[in-house]
């Protein structure tokens, strides 16, 4: 349910009203916009009375929100959601572009240090580096674990780059204090039991969408996150199994970008590397997710893709990266003054 406040209602006024709604065991969301306050609640809403709500006098309009994800709708919080990494890192979503670029693991110390000072300079405002890697082989790189969590905060301390990597398991909870952006991969979209940890964790989450999930399953998954109090989540197209699987590696869903924009106040971005498995097509997709709308790119870039640990073939090198950059800021322009 949604309750639309009337223009000039102060927070003494809404106070008695917010209290209330506690009382009912309800979470209550206020998103404060630019013309209208939206108090938006979550949790069993059919014991309030939605005509008692309308005639309050602070209370424009009141509605039931008929889609099963309450939190990340776009009803429940029409403006779009700004996320803050850190306190005085990137911002991503509502007109902020963020580029997250790295090796898809974090090989050595060497490595990860060169590739981060190597995106930095050529525009990126995140670094991602893998150190837990879920693989289809048991028998292929697994990561480094802890110490590859270790080596990215040492190439954070030298370039000052936030930190992207992934969490697999609740276990290693623990190990990403650190961690300025934890990212949940594509295998474990629908792993609610870490769903639900994450969402108690005071720091953004990189959601990516499931191998062949719905839209709407990936905006329930935000759910489950933002249910359990973190409304820092950011979703992320990478691709989605199809009928193709011959020249691309999955197949990137541009058309997510907007639909995901109008259902939702959430960051969107695009990862095009694992969504078409080819660095040669990483630039024109990375290029047209821009085009489309996107609050950001992750892009997986390796300083010897042909000896890559993991994922060679769809990393790009420094200098394409760096070629890549260049021609976002350009789209971006060209954007602005449409």
């Amino acid at each position: 349910m949604i309750a639309v406040i009337k223009p000039g209602t102060t927070d003494e006024q809404m106070e008695p009203l917010i209290s209330w709604l506690e009382k009912q065991e309800l979470r209550v969301h206020i998103s404060k916009g630019e013309y209208q306050t939206v108090i938006g609640l979550i949790g069993d809403t059919s014991k309030v009375d939605l005509e008692m709500i309308q005639s309050l006098d602070i209370v424009e309009s009141a509605t039931r929100v008929s889609e099963p994800y309450k939190a990340c709708s776009r009803t429940f919080h029409p403006e779009d959601t700004v996320i803050q990494v850190g306190e005085n890192g990137p911002k991503i979503g509502g007109g902020h572009f963020a580029i997250i670029a790295g090796p898809c693991s974090v090989e050595t110390p060497e490595q990860i240090s060169y590739v981060a000072q190597r995106v930095k300079d050529g525009g990126a405002h995140l670094l991602r580096g893998g150190a837990f890697k879920p693989r289809t082989s048991p028998y292929d790189f697994q990561g480094h674990g802890q110490k590859g969590i270790e080596m990215l905060l040492t190439a954070k301390a030298a370039t000052g780059l936030p930190i992207v990597t992934e969490l697999m398991d609740i276990r290693n909870i623990p190990l990403f204090e650190d961690v300025d952006v934890i990212q949940i991969g594509a295998r474990n979209t629908q792993n609610y039991d870490l769903l639900k940890e994450v969402g108690k964790m005071n720091k953004p989450v990189l959601l990516k969408r499931g191998l062949a999930g719905t839209l709407k399953e990936l905006l329930m998954s935000a759910e489950y996150i933002m249910a359990n109090g973190n409304e820092n989540v950011i979703l992320c197209e990478r691709g989605i199994r199809t009928y193709e699987s011959t020249y691309t590696r999955n197949t990137l869903d541009l058309s997510a970008v907007p639909v995901l924009k109008k259902l939702s106040h959430l960051p969107v971005i695009v990862d095009p590397s694992h969504a078409t498995g080819h660095s040669d097509l990483v630039s024109s997709m990375a290029l047209a997710a821009v085009a489309a709308g996107a609050d950001g790119l992750m892009i997986e870039v390796h300083n010897d893709p042909k000896h890559a640990w993991s994922d060679g073939p769809q990393s790009i090198t420094p200098d394409v990266f760096d070629d890549i950059a260049s021609k976002i800021r350009k789209i971006r322009e060209v954007i602005k003054g449409c």
